[in-house]
Parts: structure tokens; sequence; C-alpha cells
């Protein structure tokens, strides 16, 4: 198991009295983008409930598995370490820090067993008995003069710096590839054949743009999907002037274009 399955799977979300269920599927929703999976209620006021189901947008197997309990206590009997959500860090008497912080001593194996991360009731978080049963606080930091927080954001923050910590990263992007200089050539031929089809150069003398457009098309290294785009830019230009066979219509063309005559 490598280290980030292996920090995310010792993680359980803990709810206390959630009133709203839109907030335990926004929070399911959150939970399931950053890799987590084990979700606790404590005495939800509505669950389940279809607001829950429509706005955890997919996330259901995190609502099916959620368990539900009567105390906090019972909730997080079998964790290790519990640690609060608190706004009120003037009245929290054990240590707290700030999600980056904490959620890096947990990676770097703190504790190694199960953890429980606690968030409290919408409007007044968690009581004083609660945060007893907690051996440490986050405190999020928010503007001073505005710290409410929706429950389901408080639940991404947390989620996103642990996903962080545990070395998540974004999946690496294949390889740029440039086509080769004879694809290329092609393709300024047909590009050179279409201007001078629209007359946007001169056939007499076109070597001072088409040295541009060489220059331009060098520097963007198009890979070969984004060639084959720029050729069939080409031939769509060439289907409507007539210049190619066609059947495709053009309803917003004034004229249709004239019929192409058969190459031998």
């Amino acid at each position: 198991m490598n280290q980030e399955v292996e920090l995310l799977s010792r993680i359980r979300v803990v709810l206390v009295a959630t009133r709203h269920p839109g907030n335990i599927g926004s929070a399911a929703r959150a939970m399931r983008n950053m890799g987590l999976r084990d979700l606790a209620l404590v005495t939800p006021h509505r669950f389940p409930d279809p607001e829950a189901t429509a706005l955890a947008s997919g996330a259901d197997s995190i609502l099916e598995s959620a368990t539900i309990h009567e105390t906090l206590a019972d909730a997080v009997a079998d964790c290790e370490h519990v640690i609060a959500t608190t706004a009120r860090v003037r009245y929290v008497s054990i240590p707290f820090s700030e999600p980056r912080e904490c959620v890096a001593k947990l990676a770097a194996g703190a504790h190694p067993g199960r953890i429980a991360i606690v968030f409290g009731r919408e409007r007044i978080g968690l009581t004083n008995e609660e945060l007893d049963h907690c051996r440490e606080a986050v405190a999020i930091p928010t503007d001073p003069e505005f710290g409410s927080m929706n429950l389901a954001a408080a639940v991404q923050i947390m989620a996103y710096e642990l996903r962080l910590a545990a070395g998540a990263k974004l999946p690496e992007l294949p390889e740029h590839q440039p086509v080769p200089q004879g694809q290329m050539e092609h393709f300024f031929e047909h590009l050179e054949r279409v201007l001078i089809a629209t007359t946007f150069i001169d056939p007499a003398a076109p070597r001072f743009i088409m040295r541009r457009m060489r220059r331009m098309f060098g520097r963007a290294a198009p890979d070969s999907h984004e060639a084959n785009i720029l050729r069939g830019i080409l031939t769509s230009v060439e289907e409507a002037l007539g210049l190619k066979p066609t059947s495709k219509t053009y309803p917003h063309l004034p004229h249709p274009p004239p019929s192409a005559k058969q190459e031998p």
C-alpha cells in the first residue's frame, strides 16, 4: 500500500449533529474527490435524505457506508487520535494548529492508527463536552471579520490538505512530440496553396509571408494531432471555395461553393 492510500485509508470524517442533509451530501462529495471513504454521522437531523444524495453528486458509496452514532464518544471509540475542527481557538484547552501543519505530522507518521477528524454543527460547532473527546484541534484561517465557513467547505479543505500531505500529485501529461519536419513541409505546401487561392498572398512572391508562417509554427511545434487539425481546416477552406469535391453543405454562405472539377 503506497503512502497516499495508507494515510487516507486511516482517516475518518465525523460530522456531529448536522442539521442540513445537503451538507452531508456535499461533505461526502468533498471526501470522494480527495480519496477519503470513512464517514461517521453523530445524530444527524435528517439522514438518509434525497437532498444528501443529490448533493453528493455521485459519491453515493460514501453515504451508503456511513455509520450513524448516538454520541461522539461512540463514533471515535476505535480511533487512536481525534482531531477537532473549531473556530473557537480562544476557548480550546487542547493543542491546536493550522490544517497544513496538522496533516504534515500525520503524514510523517505521528499517529499510525485510525484518525478521526471531527466537524461540529453548522451554526455553533462543537460543544466543550465534545471537545473533551478530542486530543488536538485544527483552526482554518479565515478573514477575522467573516469567519463563518460552510461545513462541506471545511471538510474539503481538510481533505485536500490530507491528500496533498500524503504525496498526491497531478497526473503526468503525455510528453509533447512535435511532428517530423517532413510532415510540416506538407502542411506548409498546403497552407501556401490555400493562401494563394484566397488571394491572401501573391503567388509570384509568397516567400515573405510563408517565411513568417514557418517561424510561427516552428515556435508552436504542433504535435501530430494538432497538425492534422490544421490540415483539416485548410481542407475545409478548399471545399468551401469549391477547390475540392465535397458532399458538405454550407447554409451559412450567401452562395454555395462552385462544384470542383474532379481530378483525373
